[in-house]
């Protein structure tokens, strides 16, 4: 009997691995339509036609590099940041130098905790130009104002997400509804943070019993900063100040570099795991 049951666990493995495993993973149908879908974002905002959108694909597209059997994404999600804006830690000194993607003159705010652990507040401090000289950045104090997220009346919303249906931009790619499984776009507009929040300073810092992840990966993590995404706390959404004004800190860049770090068959445990609690989660629904 018990024989039975290794041999039969031991099929079961190479089920899961031989279905979920591909070398075509990031050439699939999902993935050419998130990448469309990054690339249609990649515009201006409307208040200005020289300020860039940039966009990053998060989520399980930009997580998992097997190819799950049966997805349990359902949506893309991309957030997407100005290029004339930036976020700092209170109390720290503005950048002199900044990648390439922004621009040459770019709106600096600052970190301010809120009562919430890991809802802020944004206010402006600095304003940035560029010199033309070394491609540095001078930085002028500017009047104190608060960073105001109100999102428009005619927009579904999920949290910080703006949703959109992606029915149509199917059909003009051409991509058959049984090798597409992505149905909904979750937008999320944030303000880069190029450096680690002092709030989120334990966990760089933290004891590890089993080592996960190493240093290399912490400090690839900490160096690539956060970012700040609009949405105020729940007990704060229906206040005439705070729910306009409060922001939530996003580590989404950095759970994608953790989840890819795992190997692959951690990454289809991880999945299976994520299948099970959502269809936990409809049968809750349901009853």
């Amino acid at each position: 009997m018990a024989d039975d049951d290794a041999h039969c666990a031991e099929m079961v493995s190479i089920f899961f691995l031989d279905s979920c495993l591909s070398l075509c993973q990031r050439r699939n149908n999902d993935n050419i339509l998130a990448l469309t879908s990054c690339f249609g974002l990649s515009e201006h905002p409307l208040d200005d036609d020289e300020v860039a959108l940039i966009p990053l694909s998060t989520g399980s597209i930009a997580e998992l590099y097997i190819k799950p059997m049966s997805s349990c994404v359902g949506d893309i999600d991309i957030m997407y940041h100005r290029s004339d804006e930036l976020a700092i830690p209170e109390g720290t000194a503005p950048p002199t130098h900044l990648p390439s993607e922004y621009d040459s003159r770019v709106r600096v705010f600052e970190i301010l905790d809120s009562e919430f652990p890991g809802y802020v507040y944004l206010q402006l401090c600095y304003l940035l130009t560029e010199c033309t000289d070394d491609g540095g950045y001078n930085a002028v104090r500017c009047p104190h104002q608060y960073a105001v997220c109100i999102p428009r009346s005619d927009t579904q919303l999920h949290g910080p997400a703006f949703i959109t249906d992606l029915s149509r931009l199917r059909q003009e790619l051409r991509l058959l509804s049984a090798s597409v499984s992505l149905n909904t776009m979750d937008t999320v507009f944030c303000v880069r943070c190029l450096s680690w929040p002092s709030e989120a300073d334990s966990w760089s810092t933290r004891h590890r019993n089993y080592g996960w992840p190493d240093s290399a990966t912490v400090d690839r993590i900490v160096s690539n900063g956060c970012d700040v995404v609009r949405v105020a706390h729940r007990q704060c959404r229906q206040h005439e100040w705070m729910g306009e004004r409060q922001w939530r800190l996003s580590f989404s860049r950095a759970e994608i570099v953790l989840i890819n770090s795992w190997l692959p068959v951690q990454q289809i445990v991880y999945h299976m795991l994520r299948v099970f609690l959502k269809k936990q989660q409809k049968i809750i629904h349901r009853n």
